[in-house]
């Protein structure tokens, strides 16, 4: 396998309950904003927010909502929210990396929470490219095993579209590819009549560490205090 972690294998499987969170509109409605910013407002062109919108609306998002959301990109709704994207990169117990992706309207706020959450469970932040360059940025597609009728035929198809790594973990089957052949892969699933667990652009880890048990768990706290905040929109880590 290519360096993805159980951490992912665990939030993607709670990603139905993560719907329940009261923070998961308001996490959708800030990513569609800097998509929109960033590709333009138009599903039909921008693959990524008409993938954002679908996940948003089987979450349960209100549709007023999301266009408020998409309105705030163009610049159609200015009610004087400046939305920025930025990584945060630093190290966790047993020197496991972790990269946390945020899109806040206060740098100062969310870096001040990033550091009181690495630091409360002994980790500490590092400075820009300290962690990075350990991991791969492309496109992973999680589908459970359990919705695959031919799971040769599957991986074939994958391969055509441009899969260049697919493994399995717990009942979930891993497909890495480029960023490019992101709407391949998704059309063809879609094809199929496949709906992933999860899938998206993300930051996989190149190699792997291990962690001991004590480290194991203040991981997981870590990336508790991760899922409950407001501005972070996802994390990875090159923890085993």
């Amino acid at each position: 396998m290519s360096g993805h972690s159980k951490w992912h294998n665990i939030q993607a499987r709670k990603g139905k309950q993560d719907a329940l969170k009261s923070n998961v509109f308001s996490k959708y409605a800030k990513q569609i904003t800097i998509v929109v910013k960033q590709s333009g407002g138009d599903p039909v062109v921008n693959f990524s927010l008409r993938l954002l919108i679908d996940k948003a609306k089987a979450a349960g998002m209100p549709k007023d909502n999301i266009d408020r959301a998409i309105k705030r990109g163009t610049g159609e709704l200015n009610d004087g929210t400046q939305m920025e994207e930025i990584m945060f990169e630093g190290f966790g117990p047993s020197g496991a990396a972790i990269l946390v992706k945020t899109i806040t309207d206060n740098k100062n706020r969310t870096s001040s929470d990033i550091k009181h959450i690495f630091s409360t469970f002994g980790g500490t932040v590092g400075g820009v490219g300290s962690v990075q360059w350990m991991f791969e940025n492309c496109v992973l597609i999680i589908v459970d095993l359990g919705v695959i009728k031919n799971r040769e035929e599957l991986e074939m198809k994958m391969i055509e579209v441009g899969a260049d790594d697919i493994w399995e973990e717990d009942g979930l089957v891993y497909f890495k590819t480029k960023i490019i052949n992101f709407k391949h892969a998704m059309d063809l699933l879609k094809e199929l009549g496949i709906e992933p667990v999860k899938a998206g652009i993300e930051w996989v880890a190149k190699d792997k560490v291990k962690v001991d048990s004590a480290g194991e768990e203040r991981l997981k706290k870590i990336f508790e205090q991760f899922e409950d905040n407001d501005d972070v929109e996802d994390y990875y880590t090159n923890a085993e």
